[in-house]
């Protein structure tokens, strides 16, 4: 069987490491017909829009999509290709797992969470507005859908993954209309779901839990502000963005992407560390039902890694992204 996938190799570091992906990917004998697409900047040059159409079509044709890294303007200039790209697919649920990898330095050796983050709105709906010269205003919208929506599709990635609890964060405390129906949401969800533990907690004690004892939790959902945050908090839990995958997924579309940046400084020098987006393309084929060979390559990164031998620069090492790609592909 051959899939087809739509490619969105990104900037910066992304074609570099998307290439590296693929060349493992191919290694384990999977037949994948990519079609390629670039967004963001070259994008808006090329065709006057930093997310094209053509793009999204192709995303709507094969239900699958592998990303890498895109440049979004700090302050100015165009939207977010990102948020852009999820909300135009409803891709409504972040999914980013955070896993301890031997071999990775880390502050923690054993931490094993998974994070859930609504995707569509609060803050990020993007709603602002001036009202006086001075004045901006940005509106958070949180509705019973989404949050209905986002809680089922945690409880029931618990039940499929063997998971035995699901912690929400909020701010309920304070803001009492919007995280308070997100909350109230998530605990009549949890109802239907009596064998999984829910539990909650404020998103800045939950902050200041998981940097003392992250193995007290199992999954988080959260909210998509405080999920954005806590992301990249628990990355940091296990060695950073360079090394943890990511997913944003909808009712039949995926995009499978990594979560680090660009990194513009390094872009073209054959030194990115692609340990993230391999690991997001273990996740990608395990949707698409190729799960033998997920395990085969997740396997085989971690064999490479706690080996140490052939590390790339951000974890201690010397080897290029070539040489890295070129162990783990030995290590098949």
């Amino acid at each position: 069987m051959t899939h087809k996938i739509t490619l969105i190799p990104g900037d910066g570091i992304g074609p570099e490491v998307t290439g590296a992906a693929i060349s493992v990917i191919r290694a384990t004998g999977v037949k994948i017909e990519w079609e390629s697409f670039v967004v963001g900047a070259e994008a808006l040059t090329k065709y006057g829009d930093p997310l094209p159409k053509d793009l999204i079509e192709s995303i709507r044709r094969s239900k699958v999509a592998l990303k890498g890294p895109v440049i979004t303007p700090i302050g100015t200039g165009f939207v977010s290709s990102n948020v852009r790209l999820r909300k135009e697919l409803d891709l409504y649920a972040n999914l980013r797992p955070i896993k301890s990898l031997k071999g990775v330095k880390s502050r923690y050796d054993d931490v094993d969470l998974i994070v859930v983050r609504e995707n569509t709105e609060d803050l990020y709906s993007g709603l602002e507005h001036e009202v006086v010269p001075g004045v901006v205003e940005s509106l958070k919208i949180i509705t019973d859908r989404a949050s209905r929506r986002i809680a089922r599709f945690a409880f029931d990635y618990a039940r499929d993954e063997g998971r035995k609890r699901v912690t929400a964060i909020h701010k309920a405390n304070i803001m009492k209309m919007s995280d308070g129906l997100f909350l109230r949401c998530f605990r009549e969800v949890a109802e239907d779901y009596p064998e999984i533990e829910a539990d909650d907690l404020i998103v800045d004690n939950a902050c200041m839990q998981l940097v003392i004892d992250p193995n007290q939790f199992d999954m988080l959902l959260l909210e998509n502000l405080y999920g954005d945050i806590i992301s990249d908090l628990g990355a940091g839990l296990v060695g950073g963005l360079g090394i943890v995958p990511g997913a944003n997924i909808g009712e039949e579309i995926a995009v499978f992407e990594a979560v680090h940046g660009s990194a513009p400084s390094i872009a073209g020098r054959g030194i990115a560390n692609p340990s993230a987006l391999i690991q997001t393309s273990v996740l990608m084929l395990k949707h698409i039902g190729e799960r033998d060979a997920a395990m085969r390559i997740q396997a085989a990164l971690e064999k490479i890694l706690a080996d140490g031998q052939l590390l790339t620069r951000d974890l201690g090492g010397q080897a290029t992204t070539l040489e890295f790609t070129e162990a783990v592909i030995r290590a098949l």
